[in-house]
């Protein structure tokens, strides 16, 4: 996939970490939306149909591994990336039980996560 068709949901707590991701991303072509809470990324993942979701994993209210869970399920589900400063061998089993597809520890350097997302010249 050309990152023109690809659908990106940034999910972070954080406004400024989700709402830069999904800038940075968008001027290399993705089409991205950002969301601040686990509940508002359920909603606007079944309009928006996201190919990737970029998520925090602690969060108030809904925590990203439960949020994964939740857009997991489905015929074609998204690609997971877990972005968070939680490195610990509890985080990293949390992020592998939920089904992550890749975890990247925070602050996430822009190649790394490229590369998570398949960019070309990553």
């Amino acid at each position: 996939m050309t990152p023109s068709n690809r659908r990106i949901l940034c999910v972070d707590d954080n406004r400024d970490a989700a709402d830069s991701t999904a800038e940075v991303l968008a001027l290399l072509g993705y089409e991205t939306r950002a969301c601040y809470d686990g509940p508002s990324a359920l909603a606007l993942a079944e309009s928006f149909r996201p190919d990737v979701c970029v998520l925090d994993l602690n969060m108030p209210g809904m925590d990203g591994d439960v949020l994964a869970g939740r857009l997991r399920p489905g015929a074609a589900p998204p690609l997971l990336v877990a972005v968070s400063a939680a490195t610990d061998p509890g985080s990293r089993r949390r992020i592998c039980d939920a089904g992550f597809d890749r975890h990247l520890a925070k602050p996430a350097a822009l190649g790394d996560l490229l590369a998570a997302l398949g960019h070309q010249g990553a």
